[in-house]
């Protein structure tokens, strides 16, 4: 870095161009300081430290563009509006998946696209006085209007992964009703409505949300949430089970490409060791929840692993079963099971 440039504050990680000014930097500073990535510029008129943003994750930038709006335009702004949507759900820590960094607000009169800056969303609707809060000094909308605006424009997966991690933080789901039918006709609401048929409150990620959805969609025989299994290990929580069948859903399988040595081998033999333990039970356990998503070329997944005819066109009966391989692997065994498979769906459909 250039000596002559003055060095940036170090207690604070967001500026506004004027604040920059302020410490003795220029124009043509802040533009080196920009090149030589100690500055980010984040929107119009407001920068960051380059080392601090580089180290946030996706959900930490979507919340840090919020409040480098909510700075940049503290100046320049009459500050009448709440930042909603997808921005309103950043600021309430929800979860979110597969959702972009645009700037969501609401206000009462006519927003102009043009007014609001690049990256910014305006949305017009007059609030009433309980579907507004305050999260970290910004105001934006509550918790079940939040819900609301972000469903209509989400599919059913990302509803339900919303809905389900609002339930846990305490939503009215009387409300979310309430709100449902009253926008009965309008564009969005069915993603809405189906959440709300399908929500859970014990689900604890998105990973499980998306599992549940998966499972309703294959008209499997919905499981059995958090159930807790008490083995010579100790006692153990698992995300899924059906316990008529005997048969667990356990996302602890080897997931993690990225251990190796003794470490590895330490994870992978615990991880052994608690299956062993659960088999001795009378529950059968032998895949991961990434399975579900890995291959995305197979309409059943992980559920290969599954008695499907079974599971799927009659009352469920579980055998026990379950084969070493996934269908369609390279050896010879995988592959006739899978035809074997494929073959038998084919005459159930028929029959």
């Amino acid at each position: 870095m250039n000596s002559h440039v003055p060095a940036l504050p170090v207690t604070e990680n967001l500026w506004r161009t004027d604040q920059l000014l302020q410490h003795g930097l220029n124009s043509r500073a802040i533009a080196q300081l920009v090149g030589e990535g100690s500055l980010i510029r984040v929107r119009r008129g407001c920068y960051a430290r380059g080392s601090w943003w580089t180290g946030l994750n996706a959900a930490g930038r979507r919340r840090q563009l919020i409040f480098a709006h909510a700075h940049g335009t503290r100046t320049t702004s009459a500050g009448a509006f709440v930042y909603s949507h997808t921005s309103g759900a950043s600021l309430q820590r929800l979860h979110l998946w597969g959702v972009d960094d645009v700037v969501h607000l609401t206000q009462a009169g006519c927003p102009s696209g043009v007014s609001q800056g690049r990256g910014v969303v305006a949305h017009t609707r007059r609030l009433s006085g309980r579907e507004v809060t305050f999260v970290d000094d910004l105001p934006c909308t509550s918790l079940e209007r939040t819900v609301v605006d972000c469903c209509l424009m989400f599919n059913v997966r990302q509803s339900l992964i919303l809905v389900d991690h609002a339930a846990r933080l305490g939503a009215d789901l009387h409300l979310l009703q309430d709100y449902c039918t009253a926008l009965a006709g309008r564009n969005g609401v069915v993603a809405l409505r189906r959440a709300l048929e399908l929500v859970d409150a014990r689900s604890e990620s998105a990973g499980e949300s998306l599992t549940r959805e998966l499972i309703h969609r294959l008209r499997i025989p919905p499981p059995e949430l958090q159930f807790v299994v008490r083995t010579s290990l100790g006692e153990h929580r698992l995300d899924f089970a059906w316990p008529g069948e005997r048969l667990l859903w356990s996302s602890m399988a080897r997931q993690s490409t990225s251990i190796s040595g003794p470490r590895a081998r330490s994870y992978s033999r615990s991880a052994d060791e608690k299956r062993c333990s659960w088999s001795r039970g009378g529950f059968s356990s032998g895949w991961s929840g990434r399975t579900c998503f890995g291959n995305r070329s197979s309409s059943t997944g992980c559920f290969g692993r599954w008695k499907w005819d079974r599971m799927v066109h009659s009352p469920p009966r579980f055998d026990g079963s379950l084969p070493v391989r996934r269908c369609g692997t390279s050896n010879g065994q995988g592959t006739v099971e899978g035809a074997q498979s494929r073959t038998t769906r084919s005459s159930v459909r028929a029959s």
